[in-house]
């Protein structure tokens, strides 16, 4: 029960200040901390959260009524992907580097019967 988002054009310690207040959440709680949350990088990991869902439905079978109470995020990295290398012209014919960096994000959730889980409150 996994989803991926490859290539957010957002710095990675950005993604990581909503990524950890989400972590350990159950997916009802967690969309509704990400809908209420005033960061960019929220409604991106929301919809991420969702695609973890559906993919746990479709793969994994499980039940599609009460799947929201059911799992939680288990674990969710924000890792460093790509830097865009720009550059600025300045004064004298010369530039200077401008680095875009993106985020990697992956998103892994468990039922709430896993005993390697703790429980945010």
């Amino acid at each position: 029960m996994k989803a991926e988002l490859k290539n957010y054009r957002q710095s990675p310690r950005k993604v990581r200040l909503v990524a950890n207040l989400v972590k350990g959440l159950s997916i009802s709680q967690a969309l509704t901390e990400l809908d209420f949350l005033a960061k960019r990088a929220a409604l991106p990991l929301q919809k991420l959260v969702k695609s973890a869902v559906a993919n746990a439905v479709k793969n994994d079978g499980q039940n599609e009524a009460n799947i929201e109470n059911s799992l939680i995020i288990k674990n969710i990295t924000v890792d460093k992907g790509i830097t865009l290398k720009r550059f600025m012209p300045v004064s004298r014919g010369s530039a200077h580097p401008i680095h875009k960096h993106t985020s990697r994000v992956t998103v892994t959730l468990a039922t709430t019967g896993s005993k390697t889980l703790k429980n945010k409150k």
